[in-house]
């Protein structure tokens, strides 16, 4: 007999042992703040749900849906147009009055989407059942059910009057046709809170925690050059993007963009929609919150991002900005998407710890590669590399810049199909060469600048994307001289 996940709860101090996570079947997190609380403050804690076996493990009921084949996460049965799963109530082991939920899954664009809602115990009962966010579609009619006597989902967070231990969600699934794809979830998170913890947080303690010296790099994107309508709005999605160009993973920014605006409140920061955005392009991501700069540099060592939600005195709207890392002195390192010069630039650490630790009480995203063993905050899950690229595929490109021909060299640690992509600046694939190979090894591909319709390409830069398995990446810039 095949045994099932259990539930299991993790507790980390400061300076917890090394230690490995089997996601693929537990999926549940428990943290201890790392700073002084009193006996009024309850702990964050982040619950997840990762897989097809605990999803459905979790579930109490559920129609017309089940596990995916590859046992990623659930779907509908193949002759549905719609199913629903409602999991089991699920048990803090401290009392919360915030909650952020989160979700990584896919959905066909214009065909299918899900949505997800979260109730707490009211009175003798239940609240209603409280709509949280959706992806892609809103195929429901109808508006949303988004506040009950005693709380509410403010856009993106629940805000409770009372302290609960206790909460339940169900996501609902749709799509227009039998022989359109399902959509898909492949994982659930729930941090809880407490109000308290951020509006007595130890500022004094958080500037005195200096890491050690890390970054990460990535291209920077200023938002405002992105489009000239929305440029001021997406500070989110930007981002956003710069995170998946820091993994190698080619985005169009303003496509991203579009994608993640919410048109229910018509923003486009509601911080679920931006990590099941990132989801789609193969990035595993939730919405937390840090209390120490400490925690951060544990995620980043690990091969983690973390985009930051800051407030004032940095911006007195809302912004989020990327943490690369910190100097040798200790001090923050942003990839800030609001500025020009945003590139690797540093806040004073005074302004940036009072905007995001106390202003923002320490919202962020975080994300992983897909296939990364770690999730959420945990310190010291996944890989030890920094830069979170895996060494499954190594690329060279030369002749750089080139007039008749270049040759893209590649080395694969595994068997399986190879795909180059080359794209212009405005995200338009211009070539796409795909090949199998039934081992690893070294390979190379030339091209010799044609486009697909059989015309040279023009002098300019381009983007190449060259995939191992459709999982990992590896991206670089190609210039063609003419």
């Amino acid at each position: 007999m095949r045994r099932l996940p259990s539930l299991r709860i993790h507790t980390f101090h400061q300076n917890p042992p090394g230690h490995s996570l089997n996601w693929f079947l537990v999926g549940w997190l428990f943290f201890l703040l790392p700073i002084p609380m009193s006996a009024t403050h309850y702990p964050d804690q982040q619950y997840i749900l990762e897989g097809a076996d605990s999803l459905l493990y979790q579930a109490e009921q559920t129609t017309n849906v089940i596990s995916l084949p590859d046992n990623q996460g659930i779907g509908l049965i193949d002759s549905a147009l719609s199913g629903t799963i409602i999991f089991r109530v699920q048990s803090a082991t401290e009392p919360f009055n915030r909650a952020l939920p989160s979700w990584n899954g896919t959905a066909p664009g214009g065909a299918g989407g899900f949505r997800v809602f979260m109730r707490v115990p009211y009175g003798t009962g239940w609240s209603p059942w409280l709509e949280v966010g959706y992806w892609k579609e809103n195929l429901w009619a109808g508006n949303k059910s988004t506040s009950y006597g005693d709380g509410r989902i403010a856009i993106d967070t629940g805000i409770f009057n009372s302290y609960h231990s206790q909460w339940q969600v169900k996501i609902e699934m749709k799509r227009d046709a039998i022989s359109t794809a399902s959509p898909e979830i492949h994982l659930l998170s729930m941090t809880v809170s407490d109000s308290k913890t951020t509006d007595e947080a130890d500022y004094s303690s958080i500037l005195n925690d200096d890491p050690q010296a890390i970054y990460v790099d990535t291209e920077h994107i200023y938002q405002y050059s992105v489009d000239n309508d929305i440029g001021g709005r997406i500070c989110s999605p930007t981002s956003a993007s710069m995170v998946l160009l820091s993994y190698g993973i080619y985005v169009d920014p303003y496509e991203f963009a579009v994608d993640n605006r919410d048109p229910y409140y018509d923003i486009f920061g509601v911080w679920p929609r931006t990590v099941q955005n990132a989801s789609e392009y193969g990035l595993k991501g939730t919405v937390n919150r840090y209390r120490t700069w400490s925690e951060t540099r544990k995620v980043l060592s690990n091969g983690g991002r973390i985009v930051m939600s800051v407030g004032e005195p940095i911006s007195s709207a809302g912004h989020l900005i990327m943490l690369a890392g910190f100097d040798s002195t200790g001090i923050p390192i942003v990839h800030d998407p609001g500025r020009s010069n945003g590139y690797a630039y540093q806040h004073s650490k005074e302004a940036l710890s009072s905007s995001w630790f106390v202003d923002k009480g320490g919202v962020a995203y975080t994300f992983y590669l897909e296939d990364s063993t770690a999730v959420g905050i945990a310190p010291d899950a996944g890989r030890a590399d920094a830069s979170g690229i895996p060494e499954y595929l190594t690329v060279s490109n030369y002749p750089n810049p080139f007039n008749a021909s270049t040759t893209f060299r590649y080395d694969i640690a595994i068997q399986g199909e190879v795909t180059i992509r080359i794209f212009d600046l405005s995200g338009r694939e211009v070539s796409r060469f795909s090949t199998t190979h039934t081992g690893a090894g070294s390979y190379s591909h030339r091209w010799d600048g044609f486009t697909v319709a059989g015309q040279p390409a023009p002098s300019g830069q381009y983007v190449y994307r060259i995939t191992l398995n459709n999982r990992y990446v590896s991206t670089g810039k190609l210039t063609v001289l003419k």
